[in-house]
């Protein structure tokens, strides 16, 4: 199959729109010669003289003919794919999202994000899906139309935004002897029993790396899956937790209160993730922009917007035991 030339398409259109190479020419705002010339060329691609002289005018072969409404229903239909998008109105959008986050983040802002969507885009529905590891292929697959919190692996390729900064606090329920003393001590803090978040089911991070450098360790008695289970354990029983700072909130806490922890834990970045191929989506940047307006309202969110590229793809930054 010869290579394809597609102004040899546009401009076969015009020559059997115009029966004319001179009237062709004009309509392409190409000079008589150059599309003599194309004539030439697709005479010689199609095996036909497509246009003949009759009298003064020219007139169109039968295979021309037969081949002429297909001709115009291809060009018509590159010129839709080649041409931008439509311009977007958002309260007419029909469309399904699906937004890929951990317990922690779907507790605290589904609801209030949906309520969001829901008043600007009636049409147009979230669908938050389990993050049960980090893998990216499902942003490849478009399986997955974002990522909060950033994925591991080789994620060169994917694009990001900063939403907001976090770092961890400790938990324990109210009326928790550890409450007594402010601020908490590292040994004190150490002697108590404690429960982990942990996705992976690990018993120690960052809090143990931490009271090590003081010589000191605790005891893990209890891990659990996510944040809120962390929350809730710590509400009934005298074991203490570390959580997210952002995990805090009026309506999360229950019986619960948050105390500084006395060793430092390293702050990390909430990001929303996406593919590439995203980008110019019309609809999906007016998702990714609501979404970063509505986190950055917070009151504990810190920071201006920066790009992916200025932190690690590797870290998951509301991943549960990132500090234990």
């Amino acid at each position: 199959m010869p290579d394809l030339d597609l102004n040899l398409l546009v401009a076969l259109d015009a020559l059997l729109t115009e029966r004319s190479v001179s009237g062709a020419a004009r309509k392409l705002g190409l000079s008589t010669s150059a599309m003599s010339r194309t004539l030439s060329r697709l005479r010689r691609a199609l095996g036909d003289q497509i246009l003949v002289p009759a009298g003064r005018a020219m007139v169109a072969t039968p295979h021309a003919e037969a081949i002429a409404s297909q001709v115009r229903t291809l060009t018509l239909a590159v010129q839709t794919v080649l041409s931008p998008p439509p311009v977007t109105q958002i309260r007419d959008l029909r469309r399904d999202f699906t937004i890929r986050a951990n317990d922690s983040f779907v507790l605290l802002y589904a609801a209030r994000l949906s309520a969001t969507v829901t008043e600007a885009a009636p049409g147009v529905r979230l669908s938050f899906a389990p993050k049960p590891d980090k893998d990216i292929e499902p942003l490849r697959n478009a399986s997955i139309d974002l990522d909060i919190g950033v994925v591991s692996g080789n994620g060169a390729e994917l694009r990001g935004q900063t939403l907001f900064e976090d770092s961890f606090v400790g938990v324990a329920r109210t009326g928790h002897p550890i409450l007594a003393s402010q601020p908490v001590s590292a040994a004190s803090y150490a002697a108590c029993g404690h429960v982990v978040g942990s996705r992976r089911g690990e018993f120690s991070g960052a809090v143990d790396d931490a009271l090590a450098e003081l010589g000191l360790s605790r005891k893990v008695h209890l891990v659990v899956p996510s944040y809120p289970a962390v929350l809730a354990v710590a509400a009934s029983s005298d074991l203490v937790g570390v959580v997210p700072r952002s995990c805090c909130q009026a309506e999360t806490m229950g019986a619960t209160s948050l105390f500084e922890l006395p060793v430092e834990t390293p702050r990390f970045i909430i990001t929303q993730t996406w593919h590439p191929r995203m980008d110019a989506d019309p609809v999906h940047r007016w998702l990714r922009a609501l979404i970063f307006d509505e986190l950055r309202s917070r009151p504990e969110a810190t920071g201006n917007a920066a790009p992916l590229a200025s932190h690690s793809l590797n870290h998951d930054p509301l991943s549960p035991s990132a500090a234990g």
